[in-house]
């Protein structure tokens, strides 16, 4: 097929299927199966965001002035991670869960407060860890089938290690016993 004859069947294809919005015939994967795993994730941030805020508020003690300053920072990030999750789930036909009630059954961490700082910070860092795990494997999922998504995941992902990274400095910080062992590992 010439090149003028394809391009010129993929303007009549994007006018018959107009109502598809961003998502066209050569779309590789399930997007159902897709705008559910992002929903996934989605719920994941929510909950991360909403674990960092109560952290951000609650936390005390000598070492909590920075310590809340990175709680409300990665409250934040998490927060821009949510919104663009769900704008990619929109863009792929799909409608955003922010549903209250469902959002700890599709997280993928847990929502645990801890009752001390260096809980609170071992939370985090454990839902950092678990993120960075099930995001991966949505990488490998996506592969080449879905680039937009999979450099959306891709540079939630870098955030998500740097925050786990964070963590671990402040639990070192909060409790040196405990954190220099780990990291050498």
């Amino acid at each position: 097929m010439n090149h003028v004859k394809q391009i010129q069947e993929i303007r009549d294809r994007a006018r018959q299927q107009i109502n598809e919005g961003a998502v066209t015939k050569d779309y590789q994967l399930d997007r159902k199966q897709v705008i559910g795993i992002l929903n996934e994730a989605l719920a994941t941030e929510l909950v991360c965001v909403l674990r960092y805020k109560f952290h951000y508020f609650m936390a005390s003690g000598i070492h909590s002035q920075a310590v809340k300053e990175e709680f409300l920072e990665h409250a934040t990030e998490e927060q821009q991670h949510a919104d663009q999750l769900a704008e990619r789930i929109k863009q792929l036909g799909g409608k955003p869960e922010m549903n209250p009630s469902i959002l700890t059954s599709r997280s993928h961490s847990e929502y645990k407060e801890g009752t001390s700082l260096t809980d609170m910070i071992k939370e985090d860092l454990i839902a950092e860890r678990i993120a960075i795990e099930s995001y991966r494997e949505i990488i490998q999922f996506l592969g080449d089938k879905d680039p937009t998504s999979k450099r959306l995941m891709e540079g939630i992902l870098a955030k998500e290690e740097e925050h786990a990274d964070d963590m671990a400095d402040l639990l070192f910080t909060v409790q040196p016993d405990t954190g220099e062992s780990a990291r050498n590992h």
